[in-house]
Formats: structure tokens, C-alpha cells, sequence
């Protein structure tokens, strides 16, 4: 973004072809106010995306195609269509190896884009995790996969609403072995992403971040377990003695209730469902997944495919719009550090 006075351009994946993706991609693109703050590259299958298109009873969409680095038209919709001569099959509501082959090929796209300076952020539409596998994929999803492309060292799953931050030390692995992965070094780790993205991605140059205990009651003094002593409470300190202002381990189950208005920046929860549980409960309709500590600037709705209710027109497009809006915030305020250094 070296024109100050350009549009960002946000490179937007249409994710699994079955799911709600292009349908919310459809509804925001839509939107005249939101058109306005961006130059919108879809990537994925023009193909499906009309088909989408034509489900919703949306007439007379006019896509442009495109190609890495060149010029994007000012009217019409930019697409980079990755199958462009293919025609690959919409089955609304069913996990298939196509759609996650789709739905990965778009991402790869969005990451090149993003890495080679043709777009300033990406924002991915929800894939299968179910399906992607099925294709062969050896990623669990979309963070981990761009992780290792962008080759950053170290990243966390944040979800966005707002002030409410909510970040995590393990993610998507099975409950039984969350135990196991939250060590000291995985939270001082994460707790160093998140205090850098807060400042770089967020603006706020001492940020307070929330540590959730482990187990129920933070342990309740070692009676529920030991974790929270042993492992969250030194992982805490040596983060003190980075810089850092980390307060906890805190209990999770009364935090959400009573901690939110406490002036906390950021919260780190120890597992998947302790921090997205009560996020999607708080913010569902409005709620972003950013990945902090990479190199380019990557957001996605907080839902997945939705199947159940794909190709219907009832999907809410809330969250994918608020992805699109903090992608645009985030790329933008990078651009301006970048150009004071």
C-alpha cells in the first residue's frame, strides 16, 4: 500500500464450494459502503461462484479475470479464477475431496498474493477441514497452512470482536492431548505473539494480556490439579521478565462473565473450546479468526461452512464483513509503520 490514497487490495478466498462461503462473499461484495474501502480480488472458481450467484437470484454479476500482479478494474469484480478451465460441481450441503481441493488451491493463490505484494491482505472464506483431508491435505486448516508457507516462525489464533481478543496456546488437536502441549514454552511463545500483534496489529503499546488457568477454578489451589502452579504461573513470570503485563492465571469458567470489563487488552486461553465457546456465545455474528505473528495480514469469519443451510440465502454475512473491515484496519496500519521506517 505505498499510495496512501489507494484502496487496499484484500485477496478474498470463496472456501469450500458446498458450504456458505461464496454465498456470505456474494452478500458483502454487494454492499456499495463496503466496495467502497476496498479492491476485492476473489479467488477461487468463477464457475461456482455464479452458481451461487444464481442460487441467491442474484442477476447480472459481471466478473473480470485476472491474473497475479496486474492491474484490477475498476468496475465489475476482480477474480482469479485457479480451475479457469474447469467447471467444478456445486453440491450444496455435501463434504467432498473436490470442494477441499477448491477451497485449498484458492488459499495457496491468496497467500502467493499476498507474499508477493499483489494484494495487502487475505480474507478466507470457511473450508472443511473434513474435506481438505479428503483431498489429501496434511494441514488441519487454513492457519497452519499458511503458516509454514509464509515461514513464520511462530503464530496464534486470535479471534476478534471488537476490544474482545481472545488468543490460544493449542488449537486444533484432540481435547486429550491438550494437556500434554500446554508447557511453558507454548505459552510464553504465544503470549509473546499476541503481545507483538497488539501493538503492531492493534495500536496499543502496553498491552494487558488475561492468562486462563488450565483446569476448572485455575486448579482452586492445586485441589482441581497442578498445572496452573507448575507449568501457567512460571510461563507468566518469565513473560514479566520479557516486558510483558500478564495477569492470572485467571478461571475460566467466571472470567467471560465478570473479567471483560477489567481494562484487559488481550486473553490467552489454554484450548480451543475455553476461548471459542464463549467468544461465539459473546460476538458469533460479528466475531473474526486473525492469525497474529505472520508476516502478511490473514482474517476469516468465526464460522465454518454451515452446510446445513448452504445454497438456502439464509447464511448472515455479519462475520464476513467484520473480516473484511479489521483486514482493511490491520493492513493499513502496517502500511503506515512501514512507511515511517
Amino acid at each position: 500500500m505505498s499510495d496512501e490514497n489507494r484502496r487496499p487490495r484484500l485477496a478474498i478466498t470463496l472456501g469450500d464450494p458446498n458450504g456458505i462461503g461464496p454465498e456470505v462473499t456474494l452478500k458483502c461484495l454487494r454492499d456499495p459502503s463496503l466496495r467502497a474501502q476496498v479492491q476485492p480480488i476473489v479467488m477461487g472458481s468463477a464457475h461456482v461462484l455464479q452458481q451461487h450467484a444464481r442460487a441467491l437470484g442474484y442477476g447480472g454479476l459481471t466478473l473480470h479475470a485476472v491474473t497475479p500482479g496486474e492491474p484490477l478494474p475498476e468496475n465489475g469484480l476482480a477474480m482469479l479464477d485457479v480451475l479457469p478451465d474447469e467447471t467444478p460441481p456445486v453440491d450444496f450441503g455435501r463434504v467432498t475431496a473436490d470442494g477441499g481441493r477448491l477451497a485449498m488451491r484458492a488459499v495457496e493463490a491468496a497467500t502467493d498474493a499476498c507474499i508477493d505484494g499483489w494484494a495487502d491482505a487475505m480474507v478466507t472464506a470457511p473450508l472443511s477441514k473434513d474435506a481438505i483431508a479428503r483431498a489429501g491435505a496434511r494441514f488441519p486448516g487454513h492457519t497452519e497452512y499458511i503458516a509454514e508457507r509464509t515461514g513464520a516462525a511462530s503464530h496464534a489464533m486470535m479471534m476478534v470482536a471488537g476490544t474482545l481478543r481472545v488468543g490460544l496456546v493449542t488449537a486444533h488437536i484432540p481435547i486429550a492431548e491438550v494437556p500434554s502441549q500446554v508447557t511453558k514454552s507454548a505459552i510464553v511463545e504465544k503470549l509473546g505473539v499476541i503481545h507483538a500483534s497488539m501493538q503492531r496489529d492493534f495500536g496499543i503499546a502496553e498491552p494487558t494480556i488475561a492468562v486462563l488457568g488450565l483446569n476448572p477454578h485455575a486448579g482452586d489451589g492445586g485441589v482441581i490439579g497442578r498445572e496452573e502452579e507448575q507449568v501457567i504461573a512460571p510461563a507468566m513470570e518469565a513473560a514479566r521478565s520479557d516486558g510483558m503485563r500478564v495477569v492470572g492465571p485467571l478461571p475460566a469458567d467466571g472470567f467471560f462473565a465478570t473479567g471483560l470489563d477489567s481494562g484487559y487488552d488481550a486473553v490467552l486461553a489454554m484450548y480451543h473450546d475455553q476461548g471459542l465457546a464463549p467468544f461465539k456465545a459473546l460476538a458469533f455474528d460479528r466475531g473474526v479468526n486473525f492469525t497474529a505473528g505472520l508476516p502478511i495480514v490473514r482474517t476469516s469469519p468465526d464460522h465454518g461452512t454451515a452446510y446445513n443451510i448452504a445454497g438456502q440465502g439464509g447464511a448472515n454475512e455479519g462475520s464476513m464483513r467484520s473480516a473484511i473491515e479489521l483486514a482493511v484496519e490491520i493492513a493499513a496500519r502496517r502500511a503506515v509503520e512501514t512507511m515511517k521506517r
